[in-house]
């Protein structure tokens, strides 16, 4: 009797021991296939690039109308570059570099001038210098146009009228201009003959960096993979709640979710890199366009 008594509690134990690691496993199971429910999540937000509009500064000065009338005046653009160098240089300033472009628009500017015989910043259509600018594809954060009307005695001496005039010597040592187009003509002006001179002062876009717009294209194929994994496992989650643990491809599911997670979880990392270096770019663009205006 006491035999049968030793034996039905070495089996009871056998039991209690059985059932606890059946629990156990179960546990274990449980936690294997809810391990990585939590993916993570990009912040709420993040991605949201932002790039500061410009503010775009123009300098425009009242025109300047000369009653001087010498006989044999002759301006050219090489030299009214030459001179206005020549102030800067005084005042310690960089020399500005002659520009293409805005010596285009200086010259349709002197042209534009003549043509329809007036004398300002603003056309008769309400033609700029910011829409010269856009005419010949200029991009810039700031600008300026200084305007002379008069039978100067040569390059030096209109300048130096310019210079004596505030607004125009603003524009003409203005630190921030880095580039120049000149343009002069003689012409027929309110029945009198007589030179016109426009100079166009420019700081280029082109001194800040554009964010890499390959960076940003990376970033949304990288998000539109991210959506696509989270459907996938939804799905591979679904199929392994159906399962019995017992099921022969029951574990085979499991790994094959852990590794979807896996991948997931590395892409949201290289996303939060790739928007962080984004995100740098943008604020030194930011930075440059502010110290530039």
């Amino acid at each position: 009797m006491k035999k049968i008594k030793i034996i039905i509690l070495i089996f009871l134990v056998l039991l209690a021991l059985m059932a606890g690691f059946f629990f156990f496993w179960n546990q274990v199971v449980n936690l294997y296939t809810k391990l990585y429910l939590e993916l993570p999540k990009l912040e709420k937000g993040v991605g949201d690039f932002i790039m500061q509009e410009i503010e775009k500064r123009i300098s425009t000065p009242p025109p300047l109308k000369s009653d001087k009338d010498v006989v044999d005046s002759l301006l050219t653009a090489d030299g009214a570059v030459k001179w206005t160098n020549a102030e800067r240089a005084k005042a310690g300033l960089p020399a500005l570099v002659v520009n293409a472009k805005l010596s285009a628009s200086a010259k349709l500017k002197v042209e534009d001038m003549f043509d329809n015989q007036y004398f300002g910043h603003d056309s008769p259509s309400d033609i700029t210098i910011g829409d010269l600018a856009v005419k010949v594809e200029y991009e810039f954060i700031s600008i300026g146009e200084n305007l002379a009307l008069g039978n100067f005695e040569n390059d030096q001496d209109l300048i130096q009228a310019w210079m004596n005039s505030p607004g125009h010597r603003e524009n003409i040592l203005n630190p921030k201009y880095k580039e120049i187009g000149v343009a002069v003509a003689k012409g027929t002006f309110e029945g009198k003959t007589t030179w016109m001179a426009v100079q166009h002062f420019g700081s280029p876009l082109a001194l800040c960096a554009k964010p890499t717009e390959n960076i940003k294209t990376e970033i949304e194929v990288d998000k539109s993979r991210l959506r696509e994994i989270e459907d996938e496992l939804t799905n591979l989650l679904n199929e392994i709640e159906s399962m019995r643990k017992r099921d022969p491809e029951y574990n085979q599911k499991i790994e094959e979710y852990n590794k979807l997670v896996s991948e997931y979880s590395k892409l949201v990392g290289d996303i939060k890199t790739l928007i962080d270096n984004y995100n740098n770019q943008v604020k030194l663009y930011n930075g440059c366009l502010e110290a530039n205006q």
